[in-house]
């Protein structure tokens, strides 16, 4: 403990930040490439940028399909198109894991498979658990990084007793580490809201794993216990006896959407299927609110009937709503944007903030012959340009590995996750080699990814810029558009700190040019 509580909270916000500041990086910048994972996947698996028209899909003829797939692990689901996937799928469980298979809604014609985890199957799951499923570590790591989140947000305003004129203050010093604080207040400031009601809508979706105690004491242990009643939830045990032939699936949606006032489904998923107990259950769209609703209906496989319908607790109202507000799949583009662009400055906060670190003990440690600015300045590099530097290289490695690729056993899905990985591992070798030019040479690579990215998609595909305004494809030219913006953006960024860079020159700072890294 420092003298005063508010020397405390810094220091408290200081090592946290440093400590925790690559992880929460990592989050911060996967959860914003995920507001628009639905327009990436289209970008990254070109046979689904379709225009879809909104007439429904027939439940039934999707049925049909399945049944031409061989065998799979039940349950599986169809999950039907709507405006952000122009598609409707199939989706199964393998002995790997999960797949689907993808149709075009008119005539419901089969799509090449994908060979692609794109943004939904990667970068998706890597936002919250990291890959790391075993006993849940990515779930904990992830929820660390949220409770991070929340002290840093609070500490942060305790610490800044100008918090609102810092608000206003965002000044052009020659200094590098005042320039840096203002930087990091004006965007701390500007997004407070935000972050605390990312991180603490994050840690309440997985509440039943950050706190046990709920189910373990209530529900005897049992967690599917505790989800059936929290949720509703409905469930039958197999008979194991053959099943009959599956009653009108469509029926079954046109009941639940009435009830639902004409929401559509979102899923339909059948239970048990092949066994005598055999159900379906129905999902409503999530689009229409911003809750993430789950009041599904459930029906016998076999005649139709309406087994159950769920209702929503108070309780699961107010996590759902949570949840939706996390996740923010609703339909409103402007919101999304916001998203975007808000997440995008969380990831501003927290490379300032690593910055600054380094920037205000540069001098005391050199002078001290101590190493920890210059490990910090490699680890600021490795985790905040390196996830952006790894992402450009995933898209350009699926625009460049061709069909059926595959090297060393690993599909072409998975040598797309490996150069991720290679990439960003690099760019944390790169930062500790180069210390005084790694974000200028980092900001070059990254235009240079994003550029050959847009002319990759155009080269690979045909769909340039052009066409695809042209044909109404707004998720293909939006993903070609922020990636040129990026790339500018980057350059720039390049350009301005070759001018006003800070190099070493026998263990000293010396001014090459215009003094401080202030752009």
């Amino acid at each position: 403990m420092e003298p005063t509580f508010r020397q405390s909270l810094n220091w408290l916000h200081t090592w946290a930040g440093v400590v925790i500041g690559p992880l929460l990086f990592l989050v911060f910048w996967t959860g914003t490439v995920c507001v628009f994972d639905k327009e990436i996947d289209r970008w990254m698996i070109p046979q689904t940028r379709l225009i879809y028209d909104g007439t429904p899909v027939s439940a039934d003829r999707l049925l049909a399909e399945q049944r031409k797939l061989p065998p799979r692990q039940a349950p599986w689901a169809m999950v039907m198109p709507n405006e952000r996937d122009p598609f409707a799928w199939i989706a199964y469980r393998t002995p790997t894991g999960f797949d689907r298979k993808f149709y075009d809604p008119v005539g419901l014609k089969l799509l090449p498979d994908a060979e692609t985890w794109a943004a939904t199957r990667f970068f998706f799951p890597l936002h919250y658990s990291l890959h790391i499923n075993a006993w849940d570590i990515g779930l904990w790591l992830v929820g660390l990084a949220g409770m991070a989140m929340l002290a840093l947000s609070v500490s942060g305003v305790i610490i800044h007793r100008k918090i609102f004129a810092d608000f206003f203050t965002l000044r052009r010093s020659r200094q590098p580490q005042r320039a840096l604080l203002d930087l990091h207040n004006t965007a701390g400031t500007l997004g407070f809201v935000f972050y605390v009601a990312m991180a603490f809508s994050g840690l309440a979706i997985f509440a039943a794993t950050y706190y046990p105690s709920g189910w373990m004491a209530g529900f005897k242990g049992s967690q599917q216990a505790y989800f059936t009643e929290a949720y509703d939830n409905y469930f039958r045990p197999p008979q194991k006896k053959p099943a009959a032939p599956v009653a009108s699936l469509d029926a079954m949606v046109e009941a639940a959407t009435k009830a639902w006032d004409g929401l559509p489904p979102f899923m339909v998923r059948i239970w048990l299927d092949g066994d005598a107990n055999a159900f379906v259950e129905v999902r409503p769209s999530i689009e229409g609110d911003l809750a993430m609703r789950t009041d599904p209906f459930y029906f016998d496989a076999a005649t139709g009937a309406l087994l159950h319908r769920s209702t929503t607790r108070p309780v699961t109202g107010l996590q759902q709503y949570l949840v939706g507000l996390h996740f923010v799949q609703f339909r409103h583009w402007t919101l999304r944007w916001v998203y975007f662009a808000l997440g995008l400055l969380g990831s501003l906060l927290i490379a300032t903030g690593f910055l600054f670190w380094g920037e205000s003990r540069r001098k005391a440690h050199e002078a001290a012959g101590l190493g920890g600015v210059r490990f910090v300045e490699g680890l600021a590099a490795g985790s905040t340009a390196g996830p952006v530097v790894a992402t450009l290289a995933f898209f350009v490695a699926n625009r460049l590995l061709p069909s059926g690729a595959t090297f060393l056993g690993g599909a072409r899905y998975e040598l797309e996750i490996w150069v991720f990985f290679a990439a960003w591992l690099a760019t944390f070798a790169h930062g500790w080699l180069r210390r005084g030019q790694a974000w200028i040479e980092l900001c070059w690579i990254a235009a240079a990814l994003a550029a050959a990215a847009v002319l990759l998609n155009a080269l690979t595909t045909g769909d340039h810029l052009a066409r695809t305004v042209a044909q109404g494809q707004w998720a293909v030219a939006g993903m070609d558009l922020v990636l040129l913006a990026g790339a500018a953006a980057a350059a720039v960024t390049a350009f301005r700190l070759q001018r006003r860079k800070v190099a070493y020159k026998n263990g000293r700072l010396v001014r090459q040019g215009h003094e401080g890294v202030s752009s």
